[in-house]
């Protein structure tokens, strides 16, 4: 019995130690300041695990059809390459200000099954400049973004300009066909 006691006071003085401290504001929250080791392995953990809980439950779509990779990249450089940039572009100034930094894809996306880029996409990541993308794409569109996203990490700059060459030329077809259409 008096282990079970003592088990229990230290759990309470424990629980009562964090409520104080969550209480007092000593812990600084501005992101000039990084958080400390304990709270950045904690906060790693959360995501990494979350992710991988939810993801679980989705059907991948096969992501290696180059018309969704095509989709993907205008999705990728319309929505994401403002924070994550891509293949041979200069990573923005703003993303090494945010906290925490939102991380290149190139690298990032290796460590990733494409159910789980999916399911972060869609849903975010609480507490970081990762939003939601489910109330404004389509799940085809950001199954896209996963294949562009997937097939990025192998990607040379080259190829990446070879993606933006043939958007640019789409697009200018795109508008001399508009114009034809309105002035015909």
């Amino acid at each position: 019995m008096r282990t079970f006691l003592t088990v229990v006071g230290t759990l309470i003085a424990i629980i009562a130690a964090f409520l104080i401290y969550i209480y007092s504001g000593i812990y600084n929250i501005g992101a000039t300041v990084p958080h400390n080791s304990i709270t950045r392995w904690i906060i790693s953990k959360t995501v990494d695990n979350s992710v991988k809980y939810h993801a679980q439950f989705i059907n991948a779509l096969d992501i290696s059809d180059s018309s969704l990779v095509s989709i993907g990249f205008t999705e990728y450089t319309h929505s994401c390459i403002g924070c994550h940039g891509a293949p041979g572009t200069k990573r923005p100034e703003k993303a090494p200000q945010m906290y925490p930094p939102p991380p290149p894809l190139v690298q990032a996306a290796t460590d990733w099954k494409p159910s789980e880029l999916y399911w972060i996409i869609k849903n975010g990541i609480k507490m970081t400049g990762m939003p939601e993308f489910n109330s404004a794409k389509s799940d085809r569109q950001i199954w896209a973004i996963v294949a562009f996203v997937k097939k990025m990490t192998t990607m040379t700059p080259e190829q990446f300009n070879a993606f933006k060459t043939e958007e640019d030329k789409n697009a200018n077809h795109n508008k001399k066909k508009e114009h034809l259409r309105y002035h015909n």
